[in-house]
């Protein structure tokens, strides 16, 4: 069955080349004007945790799935896969690195991404309970200096 798709998507797509359609996806720059015009923190006011326990496994599921890929399994960056693409990735347990002491803009840069190559979140697929929740597990379990210094 996943053949037959395949075969369907090149077709499809010869068939538009072959008519004269051409796809222009959006720069990374226009995509994060869109993210950060839809961005705000009202996003976040609804949403309610059982406890912190739930939260922080709930955003360590989430950061498996959609960051560890560039900033590794405890957020130190630079992970293979992020040079194998040229990515230049930050460490998120860097002491001066720019979110680290505010889940706000955490969650801000989560949803907007740049681009420079961080996703954009907000505007691609992942809810605002997952954003909460990662910026949650990167915050107090990647970065446990931060839970002393934050009130939530």
């Amino acid at each position: 069955m996943k053949g037959g798709m395949l075969v369907l998507a090149a077709a499809l797509g010869l068939s538009l080349s072959a008519c004269g359609h051409h796809f222009d996806p959006p720069d990374g720059e226009e995509r994060t004007r869109e993210a950060e015009a839809v961005y705000s923190v009202e996003l976040f006011d609804t949403l309610t945790w059982e406890n912190d326990s739930v939260r922080a496994f709930e955003g360590n599921a989430v950061y498996a799935a959609q960051c560890r890929r560039c900033h590794g399994s405890m957020g130190e960056g630079g992970t293979e896969y992020a040079r194998e693409r040229d990515l230049a990735v930050l460490s998120l347990v860097e002491p001066d690195w720019a979110f680290g002491s505010s889940i706000d803009s955490l969650r801000h840069a989560i949803f907007a991404g740049h681009d420079g190559g961080m996703p954009i979140f907000g505007i691609a697929g992942i809810t605002a309970r997952e954003i909460d929740a990662s910026a949650f597990f990167i915050l107090y379990t990647l970065r446990p200096e931060a839970r002393e210094q934050s009130t939530r």
